[in-house]
């Protein structure tokens, strides 16, 4: 006998195929038919859990907010040093970019508004706090005298959420997710290693 699925299962069942989907062929060719189609339902079925695409998108939006939100709730709520805070920032937004990949291609591809720019004026107030707790990180880091304080903060961050940057951009060309953690991690000590007082 085939059990139904309760409404918020289905509910993150579609919000995940959109982005399953937005990462094969594209945020902007994500229709509300190939979400049915992927998971062997039929459109009527997408429209009981949601009224339009925009609706999904919003959904996906909220996802990726918190997921960027919880990630700065665990590193900032732990207790640890402002270098491990850092480190948890950084690894634990790859890790987020690794799970949902189509993260970069929807908040960095410009066209025409819709769907996409639902999610980028959802999720962007999310990564500028993600931005300042790396650079609050660092700030205290230096007030500590852990990492050097002759580089401005914004620098060090600047050149620290580089490795986020320049791994995203593989993975966009790439399409493969599995480098984010596995360099990330490497790159991300390295870049440390250089900022570290002498001594530390």
């Amino acid at each position: 006998m085939k059990v139904r699925k309760l409404g918020r299962d289905r509910i993150s069942e579609i919000v995940q195929a959109a982005l399953d989907l937005a990462f094969e062929v594209g945020p902007d060719r994500v229709t509300t038919g190939m979400i049915a189609d992927h998971l062997g339902l039929t459109q009527p079925a997408i429209y009981k859990h949601f009224r339009n695409k925009e609706d999904i998108w919003r959904a996906v939006a909220e996802k990726l907010s918190d997921r960027i939100t919880d990630n700065i709730a665990r590193a900032t709520s732990a207790d640890q040093g402002p270098v491990d805070r850092l480190r948890q920032l950084v690894l634990g937004h790859l890790r987020l970019v690794q799970e949902t990949p189509a993260l970069p291609e929807i908040m960095v591809t410009r066209g025409p508004k819709g769907a996409r720019s639902v999610v980028q004026s959802h999720v962007q107030p999310s990564m500028s706090a993600f931005q300042n707790a790396v650079v609050d990180a660092i700030r205290e880091a230096r007030v500590e005298k852990i990492l050097r304080p002759d580089i401005n903060a914004a620098d060090l961050a600047t050149l620290i959420l580089g490795i986020i940057q320049s791994l995203v951009l593989r993975l966009l060309v790439a399409r493969d997710s599995t480098i984010l953690l596995r360099d990330g991690k490497r790159l991300l000590e390295l870049q440390l290693s250089v900022f570290v007082e002498p001594g530390e």
